[in-house]
């Protein structure tokens, strides 16, 4: 066995704030955690797998007493709130209807698609899924990440490429990807791509550079507790 780690959970609680912001007692954990779960699918299924396609690329939960707030990062912002705010009104009341509690919607455009981890996966899988040409697909992806800021990218295909009878792999890398060191900035992401001779799967890695050297403000900044998280360790 090869000793793995998700790139994320890597840095969580490090250099990395979680995904989910609340506390709740023991009895009602669960329950919450669920719900997390459900939200992400729905905002998955509503926004990602049927029209408008709004490329989104991450979804965070805050918690207070009164209110559930969702911050939705898409690469297409004006598809999720829709001529007037409509499509923004419309998922607040799909989310309240979904969970029984009050909602507030957040929407944050990400400035730079092409490193975006999250959607190079999704836009490949959907490529693959029309039958792409796979060597050409996860070139042009790699190149075009470097093009556009990135430090180092990797893209790793496996499944029935092409069609073939066997499954096997193609792993694609440009420019350095340091995944044992906590102060790096490493985007990652799993995609399916399920055509007609099987499931593929599609990981990448991106580099983005080390925190430190980034900017100071984030895309987000969150007020709930556990919001930011500590940088330990020399930079």
């Amino acid at each position: 066995m090869g000793q793995k780690t998700h790139p994320f959970g890597f840095r969580v609680g490090i250099t990395e704030a979680h995904k989910s912001r609340w506390f709740a007692p023991k009895a009602l954990f669960g329950e919450l955690l669920v719900e997390d779960y459900k939200i992400r699918k729905f905002i998955d299924k509503r926004l990602n797998r049927t029209p408008p396609f709004a490329a989104v690329s991450d979804v965070l939960i805050e918690r207070t007493r009164e209110e559930l707030t969702v911050v939705i990062k898409t690469a297409r912002p004006g598809q999720v709130l829709g001529l007037k705010g409509t499509g923004r009104e419309q998922l607040i009341n799909e989310l309240q209807a979904l969970t029984g509690r009050k909602v507030a919607v957040s929407v944050v455009e990400v400035r730079n698609p092409e490193i975006d981890a999250r959607l190079i996966a999704e836009t490949m899988a959907e490529q693959l899924k029309k039958r792409a040409n796979f060597r050409r697909l996860i070139k042009q992806r790699c190149e075009s990440a470097m093009q556009n800021g990135a430090k180092g990218i990797r893209i790793l295909l496996a499944g029935r490429l092409g069609g073939a009878e066997m499954s096997r792999t193609l792993d694609m890398r440009l420019g350095s990807i340091p995944r044992s060191t906590l102060q790096a900035h490493v985007d990652y992401a799993l995609a399916h791509s399920f055509t007609t001779y099987g499931a593929l799967g599609v990981k990448v890695w991106v580099y983005r550079g080390m925190y430190s050297a980034q900017e100071a403000q984030p895309e987000y900044q969150s007020t709930a507790a556990g919001g930011r998280a500590r940088a330990r360790g020399r930079r």
